[in-house]
Order: C-alpha cells, then structure tokens, then sequence
C-alpha cells in the first residue's frame, strides 16, 4: 500500500464472505467463479471507475484472469501474483495433509492447524519472521470457517485455462522460482496462451511472495501500470 498508494487510487474488496463482507447468503451454491467476478464489476462500477489495474494473488488471480477474459473493456493491466491456472493433484494431495481432500483435512485438523502446517511446508520459508506468521494466521481467523471451506472447494475445482485466449490485457506475472504451487508447467501455459505476458521470479520457492518480498512486488507493480498508463512513477 504504502508504494502504491502514492501514485493510484488502492481498492482492496473482501471477496463475499470473507473479512468484512457479510456471510448473508447460501454459502453452498453462492461461491461461484460468476458469482465472484459480478461482486468485482459492482465494485468498479461502485466506485466509478471505467476501468481498473486488476492485480489479484493465487485464487485472486484466477478471478482476475477470468475478469479481463470477460469484462475486457474493466481491465487496463492484469498482474498475477502466484497465480495457479489451477492446483495440480500433486498440490491436492499435500493440502489434504493425509486426509481424503483439503477441506476434509480442514475439518479434520481444525482450520487452525491445517493453515499452520500448510503455511510452513508451501507459503512460507522456515526462516520466516514468527510475529508474520502470527499476524497472517490471525487475520485468516477473522473470516467465516463455513465460507473458506466453501472457497476452498472452489480453488479445488478452478481451472483458468479456458480463459487465457481471451484476455487481451498486458499482464504481468510476479512468481516464486520453482514454486510447488505455480510449478513450470503452470506458467508455460500462461507464457503460451497469454498475448502479452511479462514474468518476473522472486527468489524464493515459497507461495507468498507478496509477503517474501513485498517492496520488490510492489516496485514490479508500479512501474508496470505506470508503463501502461505513461505516467512518471519514480520517486528521487
């Protein structure tokens, strides 16, 4: 926020359900990809905007993709941030911690436990500061437990591959190195079926990048909306 923040205008939605959004809706059939993208162009339209940089993190990333797919004329630029085009069976299999599948497995554990040991074998490297990881645990806590299962169940079953012919947008791509999520036969579809893709590797194999390396996603970010829109973004 605070490098972005100096330069655009910074809307943050909770997508339904989830921080501060209210819950007051079938959270079985309501937590749909469609769903998700009409709550976005509320939003843009809610704010009066014509357009928007769309920059979306994993699964919100996915909804980006599918917005710029079918909203074209909302999305200036699009940037991804370990943005699966969808999660491999491989990664299936490591969050459902041994259970039959990851909401099982958060059932099962308790949502609690599942995010600790999944924030420390895919999100997080060991060495990651213990006060970041509280905070990040404790912030996914707010939310209701029925809709992350929910969501959950969607991140399973998304596939944004049948979207990436449609987007017409630059797109930007900040990704870890060899990340067990966003693996490279992940991002050779997006290099392949993407027209205009820019991709950056942090270094780091770990899933948050955005939390790893926060200065450097940002900077990525900013220089290139501010590309697009031709404007001076560098500050002495």
């Amino acid at each position: 926020m605070p490098y972005l923040s100096r330069f655009y205008k910074v809307v943050r939605p909770d997508a339904r359900g989830l921080g501060v959004s209210s819950a007051d809706f079938d959270i079985e059939r309501e937590i749909t990809i469609e769903a998700l993208i009409e709550d976005l162009v509320a939003v843009i339209d809610d704010i009066g905007a014509q357009s928007v940089h769309f920059c979306g993190e994993s699964m919100g990333g996915i909804l980006g993709i599918a917005l710029a797919a079918l909203h074209p004329e909302r999305v200036r630029t699009l940037t991804l941030v370990a943005t699966p085009v969808y999660i491999s069976d491989k990664m299936k299999e490591t969050y459902s911690m041994g259970h039959k599948s990851r909401v099982d497995a958060m059932k099962e554990m308790g949502r609690d436990a599942w995010l600790k040991a999944t924030n420390r074998s895919t999100r997080f490297p060991p060495e990651t500061d213990p006060g970041l990881l509280e905070w990040y645990e404790t912030e996914f806590a707010k939310s209701n437990v029925e809709v992350q299962l929910s969501m959950a169940r969607l991140v399973n079953e998304a596939n944004a591959a049948t979207y990436l012919p449609q987007v017409k947008v630059p797109v930007l791509g900040l990704y870890p190195t060899e990340g067990p999520i966003t693996n490279a036969e992940q991002e050779q579809l997006l290099i392949a079926n993407l027209r205009d893709f820019r991709l950056v590797h942090l270094p780091t194999r770990f899933h948050m990048v955005h939390h790893i390396a926060p200065a450097a996603c940002a900077s990525h970010v900013l220089h290139f909306i501010a590309q697009h829109d031709g404007i001076a973004c560098h500050e002495n």
